[in-house]
């Protein structure tokens, strides 16, 4: 009885091998296609596995996020809402919104959409060096904290007018996304999103391997032309995005500060988190988080990471002697192969 079984198994074990050789030749044989351009005022490249090339509908997907969440964009929805235009937002706007909600409460206010006056104030006084006055943070005070807005029936409701919205600190994570998802729809496996630094690899690389994606050291370069290599992480169906990374720090008392402005005080952050780099499931997601991160600081970090397992990042900070050092989730140890 047990020989005829096998008897019987046997063609379909030929068959199961047969079709699984079948469907590595034709990964194989299958080109890589590589699209890079602008967008959100910064470069993107994608790399996927397809006989199809999809830039122009990748483009026109990215399009859809500038016309919703693009400051830059006269005519998106963010910048017709900070004009108190009343104008009903689309499902983008909306699922950002919500996520950026979401965070805003899950960080106590460390992630903040409307946080931008702030920075832009800290910004010019950083380059000149005037810093704002404590008169001008209180009065921008009265006007940023993400619990002044909300989402009612489709429609912004701010309780002051002069509060700006800018999505600039999860916008290009939720581009990535949305790129993501639509090679997904396309029934593309293997592809690695990449828009100004924030990512999402699933699948394989073209050496049938996970995707090996560097993290960059912060350096003092604001001209952006160093780009040395703190790490290599090997990773696949995941979303990464760092914060912080902008070669753009001040010294105090000896220590080295990254530009961070608490939205909370209105004031630079004396935490010494010079990056943080999250993974997450979405890249949105790991956007936000990483911008929270930065705020909050090592400690501040790493208890926001005991509430969320399904989160880790890889934070690189300054200790006291003003010299870089590295601290990650105990989770990503496979994926640096340390």
């Amino acid at each position: 009885m047990k020989k005829k079984k096998l008897i019987w198994q046997i063609p379909f074990l030929l068959i199961l091998i047969i079709g699984s050789i079948f469907v590595i030749r034709q990964q194989r044989n299958t080109p890589f296609q590589k699209d890079e351009g602008m967008v959100f005022g910064t470069i993107y490249h994608i790399t996927y596995q397809s006989d199809t090339n999809y830039q122009k509908e990748i483009e026109a997907e990215l399009q859809k996020v500038d016309n919703s969440l693009s400051p830059f964009n006269k005519t998106s929805i963010i910048s017709r809402i900070n004009r108190n235009e009343k104008v009903k937002v689309d499902e983008m706007f909306s699922e950002v919104f919500q996520l950026a909600e979401k965070i805003s409460g899950d960080t106590d206010g460390a992630f903040d959409i409307t946080v931008a006056p702030m920075v832009n104030a800290w910004g010019f006084g950083f380059k000149t060096g005037n810093p704002p006055t404590r008169q001008t943070i209180d009065s921008l005070r009265a006007i940023v904290g993400f619990h002044t807005v909300s989402l009612q029936d489709g429609y912004v409701i701010k309780k002051n007018p002069k509060t700006m919205l800018d999505c600039s600190a999860i916008a290009k994570g939720y581009g990535t996304d949305v790129v993501a998802r639509f090679l997904k729809k396309k029934g593309v496996q293997n592809f690695m999103v990449e828009i100004g630094g924030e990512i999402v690899v699933n699948g394989n690389s073209e050496k049938l391997q996970p995707w090996r994606i560097g993290i960059n050291k912060p350096t003092d370069d604001s001209l952006n032309t160093n780009q040395a290599i703190q790490d290599v992480v090997s990773v696949s169906n995941i979303a990464m995005a760092t914060s912080g990374n902008y070669r753009n720090f001040y010294y105090k008392n000896g220590k080295k500060y990254a530009h961070t402005i608490d939205p909370k005080t209105g004031y630079p952050v004396q935490h010494n988190i010079l990056s943080a780099t999250v993974f997450a499931d979405d890249c949105a997601t790991a956007d936000a988080y990483a911008t929270s991160f930065m705020v909050l600081g090592l400690d501040g970090a790493k208890k926001i990471l005991e509430k969320h397992p399904e989160l880790c990042a890889y934070l690189i900070y300054s200790d006291q002697k003003g010299s870089n050092q590295i601290w990650y989730s105990p989770s990503l140890q496979k994926k640096l192969g340390k």
